[in-house]
């Protein structure tokens, strides 16, 4: 079994589901007592979103890398970027290090081509929903075309994320919140839903909703499960 390095604490509550989707996910395809052999690199993310309310990606970038660096040199041999909006470096972070990243942009994107859906409503913070780091690598290399909420909508999409969901807050108000704004996205055309923030799967499930949903976190998770199992030669271990 690969290691598996992740670079997380942004914020600690997925990490937490990251890691406990992993070990259930190891434990279920290789026996009972199976778990994944993994590090992890947890920032203080609080320090994080002060760099990104300030629009500092530079050194943003910079902190990237060294955590990167520094789970390759401890042995990793495959990273995860335990948030979709630090996907916007993912790309400095690959050209640092010589292992794979594996890119929950990409990852989703191929399940929901698989899946046949085309105009997926993307619910993420403000930075991955307006920048086009996301949006304009799934036109880009995957032919989809992807939505996002009306301002008012992307508002508060992004404040139920920082000040609930990554503070452990889960509020039925919120989750009634979201279901208008997804409602909204279907009368715009939208075809699915991607639950684009590591956060968002602490509130809804795909289950909980009457479009196709992805959550990326579970696709993310479940790829790095199955590269890491994979043996030289394509073969999955057992």
């Amino acid at each position: 079994m690969r290691m598996i390095g992740l670079i997380g604490g942004m914020s600690w509550e997925s990490s937490a589901a990251y890691y406990r989707i992993l070990n259930q996910g190891v434990r279920d395809r290789v026996g009972p007592t199976a778990s994944a052999r993994c590090l992890l690199w947890s920032f203080d993310f609080a320090e994080i979103e002060a760099l990104q309310h300030a629009g500092d990606w530079d050194g943003l970038a910079e902190r990237m890398v060294e955590a990167a660096r520094r789970l390759e040199a401890a042995g990793a041999d495959v990273l995860l970027i335990c948030t979709n909006t630090m996907h916007k470096l993912a790309d400095a972070v690959q050209d640092a290090i010589k292992v794979p990243l594996l890119n929950i942009i990409d990852i989703t994107a191929e399940a929901l081509k698989k899946a046949g859906a085309k105009r997926p409503l993307l619910l993420a913070t403000r930075y991955t929903m307006e920048q086009d780091f996301y949006v304009e690598r799934m036109r880009r290399e995957h032919g989809l075309d992807p939505i996002v909420p009306e301002a008012a909508d992307r508002d508060d999409v992004h404040r139920i994320i920082f000040s609930e969901l990554c503070c452990g807050v889960v509020l039925d108000e919120s989750r009634a919140r979201y279901m208008d704004v997804i409602a909204r996205g279907r009368a715009a055309g939208a075809d699915s839903v991607i639950l684009g923030c590591t956060e968002i799967g602490l509130l809804i499930k795909p289950e909980d909703l009457d479009l196709p949903a992805f959550d990326s976190t579970l696709l993310h998770a479940d790829a790095e499960i199955e590269f890491a199992l994979r043996q030289q030669g394509g073969k999955q271990a057992a």
